[in-house]
């Protein structure tokens, strides 16, 4: 029963989260650091060192086809001023010959690399890399259109195709995506579900992560302390860790409504922070779920982080019961990314559903699928149900953990506190 014992421990650990350094950064400062590290991250991919290759082709004529291609001014690579290029016509023989010579000035990073392409290319487009770095993906991506364009373009020279009909051939294809919904007309839909999805499963993993520690930290610190046994003697184990459990989640919840106002500033339209094919639309009914259903979450996941937090003495102990727990975040976490490739993935559709795997999962779903309104409801319920499991569980452990002190226990050990009488 809710009385004013309880409301005393929640009002104790409002004031001790909402004042400690920790929830001011995380919760103030997190927006700013998550836009500072994607803008660095953006500088990171985009600052590249410049390159220089050699490309050495068997057939003169194509030699000469990517020298049009790759060294004239107006070519996209050119304009970048990141690259320059050596064009020759040797066969492998010549080429054994002239990777010994350039061997050293690749070593030295005064050659990029040296880009064989055999006369069987026009059987299999295979073609050869040789550097100290051949695996560089971001070089990889960005010679692969200009190069395919002269392939198609030689092997094709000799058909009487025109300039328009290779330059459509050269092209590739571009899919405009139209959401098909039940109450709402057709629209064409961009990168803006998959970019909401996102953040919806970034926010609930970091959060949940966040406030399970720092319930589990709390609880041990109260219990190594002493400060558990003063509090105990006015309220019961049960009245404790309730009061404990509603103050963290709506230390949390505070947090994430914090966090979701800025992601809905930097997503209106009207402040066209986001680039024009990024169009993210947020609806009431989006917001509403995410935060019912992470309230049913924090409920759910801080009733286990108590009861680790209650068995042990230290955080280095804590941590073989705290795996479990974190694994039963982390698993839905890298299901629902897995979703924004394959939105109708059978494992998805059944995580959805499941206790504790349906808290992350289904509001990264419903962002991109249309999600009906009973599996909505379904998801939350099965967790509210989980909770009259669990929570009888973990108090029972917490009643007994938390004025333990000493030897680390067993695990069947703690089996048997479930068995003690009140």
């Amino acid at each position: 029963m809710f009385n004013y014992r309880i409301l005393g421990i929640i009002k104790r650990e409002l004031k001790e989260k909402f004042l400690s350094k920790s929830f001011i950064i995380t919760t103030i400062m997190f927006p700013m650091l998550l836009f500072v590290i994607g803008g660095v991250q953006a500088f990171l991919v985009t600052d590249e060192a410049a390159s220089k290759l050699n490309i050495v082709c068997e057939d003169q004529n194509l030699t000469q086809s990517f020298q049009k291609e790759l060294a004239v001014p107006e070519s996209d690579l050119m304009k970048e001023g990141k690259f320059s290029f050596n064009f020759y016509t040797m066969n492998r023989e010549e080429l054994k010959k002239h990777l010994d010579d350039n061997k050293k000035s690749m070593l030295d990073d005064k050659l990029t690399g040296v880009i064989f392409v055999p006369d069987t290319v026009f059987n299999n487009k295979i073609m050869e890399y040789y550097s100290k770095s051949p695996n560089n993906l971001s070089l990889s991506r960005k010679l692969n259109e200009p190069i395919n364009n002269v392939l198609i373009g030689a092997y094709f020279s000799s058909k009487a195709l025109s300039a328009n009909e290779l330059k459509f051939m050269r092209g590739g294809i571009e899919v405009n995506g139209f959401k098909i919904s039940k109450d709402e007309n057709i629209k064409e839909e961009g990168f803006g579900s998959i970019a909401l999805s996102w953040v919806f499963g970034l926010l609930l993993y970091l959060s949940l992560l966040m406030s399970g520690q720092m319930m589990l930290q709390s609880v041990i610190e109260e219990k190594s302390s002493r400060i558990a046994e003063v509090i105990l003697s006015s309220v019961s184990p049960r009245e404790m860790m309730t009061g404990k459990i509603i103050g963290s989640a709506i230390t949390a919840l505070i947090q994430m409504g914090i966090w979701l106002a800025t992601v809905i500033t930097v997503a209106s339209p009207a402040l066209n922070f986001l680039p024009a094919d990024i169009t993210v639309s947020i609806k009431a009914v989006q917001v509403i779920f995410l935060m019912v259903n992470f309230a049913v979450g924090l409920v759910l996941f801080l009733s286990l982080f108590g009861m680790v937090g209650s068995i042990f003495d230290n955080p280095q102990d804590a941590q073989s019961g705290m795996w479990p727990v974190m694994m039963l975040i982390m698993i839905p976490f890298f299901v629902a990314m897995s979703m924004m490739q394959n939105p109708n993935s059978p494992i998805g559709n059944v995580t959805a559903l499941l206790p504790f795997t349906s808290i992350m999962v289904m509001p990264v779903k419903m962002t991109i699928v249309e999600v009906p309104i009973w599996q909505l409801a379904l998801s939350i319920v099965v967790n509210i149900v989980a909770i009259f499991f669990v929570f009888p569980i973990a108090g029972k452990i917490y009643r007994v953990g938390i004025l333990r002190t000493g030897k680390k226990p067993k695990w069947s050990e703690v089996v048997k506190w479930l068995k003690y009488k009140y």
